[in-house]
Formats: C-alpha cells, sequence, structure tokens
C-alpha cells in the first residue's frame, strides 16, 4: 500500500513539474513572438517614416521653387496614409515607446508648410533625430 501511495504521489509530482515547464515554455514563446511582431511593426513605422519624409521635402521644396507639385501632394498623401497601420500596430503592442513613435510621426508631419529652405532643411533634421529616438527607445525596451 505504502509503494502505491508513493508511486502515486512520484507521478503527481513528476505530472506538476512537467506542467510548469511547460506552461513557462509557453508563456516564453508568446513573449518571444509578441517580441517579434513589435519588432516587425517598428521596421515598417520607421520605412514608412522615411518613406513619408522624403515625400514631403521634395513636395515642400517644389512648392518653395514656385513648381508644379501636384504630383508630389498625391505621392505624400499615399506615404501619409502607409504610416497609420505601423503606428498604431507601435501603439499596440509597444505602449512603453508609443509617446516616441507619436513624436516621431509628428515631426515627420511637420515638414508640411515650411516658409523656406532652411527651416525646411531643419524640420527634417528634426524628423530624422526623432526617428533616430524611438528606434533608440525600443532597443533600450526590448534589450530590458
Amino acid at each position: 500500500m505504502w509503494q502505491t501511495l508513493i508511486a502515486v504521489l512520484g507521478t503527481l509530482a513528476g505530472v506538476g513539474i512537467t506542467s510548469g515547464y511547460q506552461a513557462r515554455a509557453a508563456r516564453t514563446a508568446r513573449q518571444e513572438a509578441r517580441r517579434t511582431e513589435g519588432l516587425a511593426a517598428v521596421t515598417a513605422l520607421v520605412e514608412a517614416l522615411a518613406d513619408h519624409r522624403r515625400a514631403m521635402w521634395v513636395r515642400e521644396d517644389l512648392r518653395l521653387r514656385g513648381e508644379d507639385w501636384t504630383a508630389a501632394r498625391t505621392e505624400s498623401h499615399t506615404t501619409r496614409s502607409a504610416i497609420t497601420g505601423p503606428l498604431l500596430r507601435v501603439q499596440l503592442l509597444l505602449p512603453a515607446v508609443a509617446g516616441a513613435a507619436q513624436d516621431a510621426a509628428a515631426a515627420v508631419y511637420a515638414l508640411r508648410g515650411a516658409d523656406g529652405h532652411p527651416i525646411l532643411n531643419q524640420r527634417r533634421t528634426d524628423a530624422l533625430t526623432a526617428s533616430d529616438a524611438l528606434v533608440a527607445a525600443v532597443g533600450r525596451h526590448l534589450a530590458a
């Protein structure tokens, strides 16, 4: 009888330990999947910000030089809308860096309506700096 009781207790302990390991492995896998998805979202956002920054610089340069910027305006509308999805994903998946993501997007949007090339160039530099700050914030967050 004692041998049977010991065998049953040993089996139950083994099941409990195995279940704990499986739960931990599943939790680790979910965390890694979320990390990978967050990194993909940030990558897509930084690419979209770069595309929009480039499109806005071309658009505003043409406007400031008094040239036809109709096609550039259409392109900038396309690149701006491409920011929305990745920005939302970053905010949902990595809320710790949502502020930096919003700042980077706002800095790119600020290229619009510059009153001269010096201001346009400064806003471009500000947008680059904000994108770099976003990447640095994500790096710190993911390293933690």
